[in-house]
């Protein structure tokens, strides 16, 4: 399959999701609660997702800068599009809904309660794969735990997808994943079985996260400018 003109290893930051502690924040996001937002030592993946996409969307060429101290422009911005790839309330809420959802379809009564790889698969897959297939990469929200804890909201990920492999009901998407050194990342993949999304997806992955990954969503991407 045809990947997008996105590579990691070109056009990944120059830096890994590997930051000290520093002050974050709390919002208050409906029926979940306070949730910690922007610590740098919980990582800043979907800031840097989204700040790699902003820099790829605007034509800046590979980007160079080393891992920001506290208080720069640039850090400022990765915090500031961390928080946009949250997607307050609704992102937030998402995240926690599919945390507290059974990996498989379950019966409730007489109706069915679609499981997290029902809705990776059928309602998720084909809308990243319709941008793949534009040319366009996509960021992708990876739940990777099975909680009701809105502070476990921390543990997910987020990454962004340039490419994918079909192969029967096998499909590979090839994902940038800021916390793999850009030199490795475009090895970086997510595999899983599309053929019955009623059962458990069993998704194997490289991405270095210490959790499985039970399933993903398309993350809404709008684009902004980055700093020089």
């Amino acid at each position: 399959m045809p990947d997008t003109a996105f590579l990691p290893s070109r056009d990944g930051l120059a830096f890994t999701n590997d930051w000290p502690s520093e002050p974050g924040m709390e919002v208050d996001v409906p029926l979940v609660g306070k949730v910690p937002i922007g610590n740098a030592s919980n990582g800043l993946c979907g800031g840097m997702v989204f700040t790699a996409f902003d820099i790829f969307t605007a034509h800046r060429g590979p980007p160079t800068d080393p891992m920001p101290a506290h208080g720069t422009p640039l850090f400022k911005y990765i915090v500031h599009r961390l928080i946009d790839s949250w997607d307050i309330p609704e992102g937030v809420l998402k995240y926690f809904h599919w945390m507290s959802t059974p990996d498989r379809d379950t019966d409730m009564w007489i109706a069915k309660h679609r499981g997290v790889a029902w809705r990776t698969i059928k309602d998720e897959w084909p809308a990243v794969k319709h941008d793949l297939d534009a040319g366009r990469p996509c960021a992708l929200g990876l739940v990777t735990v099975k909680s009701s804890k809105p502070k476990d909201l921390s543990k997910n990920h987020q990454v962004l997808a340039w490419g994918y492999e079909l192969d029967g009901d096998q499909v590979m998407v090839k994902v940038y994943d800021p916390n793999t050194d850009r030199t490795a990342g475009d090895g970086v993949r997510i595999s899983m079985a599309v053929g019955d999304p009623t059962k458990t997806a069993h998704a194997a992955h490289n991405i270095n996260i210490g959790h499985p990954v039970r399933g993903f969503f398309r993350v809404d991407y709008t684009a902004s400018v980055p700093p020089q």
